[in-house]
């Protein structure tokens, strides 16, 4: 059991060795470059033992012979296939208890949009959307006014942190100064804090994250920098939470060949081969940023990135108690893992909060809703990957949708 754990680990992370491809011996290691589009076309890999290892499992293979068809002229990015399965689906309107969305984004400018927004909120049971605004200045003040003081109760707002001149002496002193006065005028945390390999400070991803102008690697301002270490130090004075974000689904740093694990939807964040530490890296900075903070409570957003490892993030809860989670945009990942998801939110029910990160869209919520709630199967997920509710029992949804987020946020 163990052997085949650590070969599925090894496919997954794209350093399994001996693939030869089009017979030139090539070997598909991490530190190898990613074969060109027409060497991987031209591998008839039903041939490679460890190719269909991968993709059957033990089963030996599909069970049938293999033949041509129109099927051969399918790409990856358009294949949706209309499952055949029959069975139960729960339509869930409404949260079971009024919940708190702890991870969502200016999704409403004008006033009617907002509006909108909040009319979504009653009707799905989102008591309150926090905002990780990642603003500072007049924009988070501008944002203060439109969202929690025209709808009082219904929003909160996290700001930013001052990101210019990181190299200037004084910078530690102003992005305090900037803290505490958006503290002042409301900020009840910090966040989305971002740092995907470029660094918190980076330039804007234009839908690419190998950007020409991304500082160099020793100039990188990364969570665990002591330039911020007085920041991280006045946010658990001002028992202000921060929404860290680091590395990214383990995903990105595996080549972009037939054993990807995620669609083509995905395949712009790729980091494979990109000038950014590896993800192993990247956790062990958020790991040193915890150790060094300890009174200063870090919810690494979208379960840490580590949604496909609960083993090794229970861990890392274990070690860390200021380490707290939000569920946004994983919900692929809990849904096709649910017993063991299941008994990991159970666990930590007091440490993880309910956050989507998907906008504002009512279905996106009863989704939501539906996974977390009922023991459905099968059912459409995001990522090309089917998914199962995960029944959760009162006490834990209570602590995901509200209780945690209200002790964590001092509501």
């Amino acid at each position: 059991m163990t052997k085949r754990r650590d070969f599925i680990k090894k496919s997954v992370l794209g350093i399994t060795g001996g693939i030869t491809i089009g017979g030139m011996g090539l070997s598909l290691k991490s530190s190898a470059l990613t074969p060109s589009k027409d060497v991987l076309s031209q591998k008839d890999w039903h041939t490679d033992p460890e190719w269909s290892k991968i993709k059957y499992g033990d089963w030996g293979g599909p069970g049938v012979s293999g033949g041509p068809g129109p099927m051969d002229g399918i790409l990856v990015k358009d294949y949706a296939p209309r499952s055949s399965v029959i069975t139960h689906e729960t339509f869930v309107p409404k949260a079971k208890f009024p919940a708190i969305d702890s991870h969502v984004h200016v999704v409403g400018r004008t006033a009617d949009e907002i509006a909108d927004w909040v009319r979504t909120m009653d009707e799905v049971g989102i008591e309150t959307s926090l905002v990780l605004t990642g603003a500072i200045g007049d924009e988070f003040d501008a944002l203060v006014d439109s969202l929690p003081k025209k709808y009082p109760g219904r929003f909160l707002l996290y700001c930013g942190m001052d990101r210019t001149d990181i190299d200037k002496p004084d910078y530690s002193e102003r992005v305090v100064a900037e803290l505490v006065r958006c503290y002042e005028k409301g900020a009840r945390g910090v966040g989305e804090i971002t740092d995907k390999g470029y660094g918190i400070v980076s330039p804007k991803y234009d839908g690419n994250y190998d950007v020409a102008n991304a500082l160099p690697r020793d100039k990188r301002l990364h969570p665990d920098d002591d330039r911020l270490d007085a920041f991280w130090k006045k946010c658990a004075e001002l028992k202000m939470p921060v929404n860290l974000h680091v590395a990214d689904h383990p995903t990105c740093w595996t080549p972009l060949d037939v054993f990807q694990e995620r669609s083509p939807d995905y395949q712009h964040f790729n980091q494979f081969k990109k000038d950014v530490p590896s993800f192993e890296e990247l956790i062990t900075k958020r790991n040193r940023t915890l150790a060094k903070h300890p009174k200063t409570i870090f919810i690494a957003c979208h379960l840490g990135n580590q949604g496909h490892d609960l083993a090794t993030l229970s861990q890392a809860m274990d070690k860390y108690p200021n380490l707290h989670l939000d569920t946004s945009a994983r919900d692929y990942e809990l849904g096709r893992t649910p017993r063991n998801s299941a008994k990991f939110l159970a666990k930590y029910k007091d440490r993880i909060v309910f956050g989507t990160d998907m906008g504002r869209k009512l279905s996106m919520y009863q989704i939501h809703w539906r996974l977390l709630e009922t023991d459905d199967e099968y059912i459409v997920g995001r990522a090309g990957w089917r998914i199962y509710g995960l029944d959760l029992p009162e006490p834990v949804l209570e602590s995901l949708y509200k209780n945690t987020a209200k002790k964590i946020f001092n509501i």
